[in-house]
């Protein structure tokens, strides 16, 4: 009769410890879960806020704009042995257009750092990349200003 009880105790006890596991597993990927949805969602934010926040301001001169051009996306690149000193941006074409634009990239302080020139030319309804290097030495910082003229 011992024997009994202390094999029937063993298979309980057994069965209760594979219960606690399984619930402690349970809870454990649900807890891992959390913290990864919560994470990702900090994570997500924070790159909101920096884009917000450091995000460069690009704009067109009044001249350019009644010749037809219109920008797109932008961004800013490391080119010709320097670090973000390429401005890539996709030009929009309302109007035939074929002409010489300049780019001037100013800093927060609004010091002009740095100048360059190209011919730009596209037929109306067509667009593009179009790529502005600047001097190696010239650094598009956050919240730059670019004014394409």
């Amino acid at each position: 009769m011992k024997h009994i009880i202390l094999i029937l105790s063993v298979l309980m006890l057994l069965v209760s410890c594979d219960k606690v596991k399984e619930k402690a597993k349970l809870t454990v990927n649900k807890s891992g879960e959390t913290v990864g949805k919560t994470a990702t969602e900090f994570f997500e934010g924070v790159s909101e806020g920096i884009d917000k926040t450091l995000k460069c301001e690009l704009s067109l001169s009044k001249s350019l704009t009644d010749k037809g051009l219109r920008t797109g996306k932008f961004v800013i690149e490391d080119a010709a042995g320097g670090h973000n000193n390429q401005l890539t941006i996709y030009l929009i074409f309302d109007k035939d257009f074929k002409a010489s634009v300049t780019a001037k990239v100013f800093d927060k302080s609004g010091l002009e750092i740095g100048r360059t020139k190209i011919n730009v030319k596209g037929k109306a309804e067509e667009a593009g990349y179009f790529d502005f290097i600047f001097d190696k030495r010239s650094y598009i910082e956050v919240k730059s200003k670019i004014v394409l003229e």
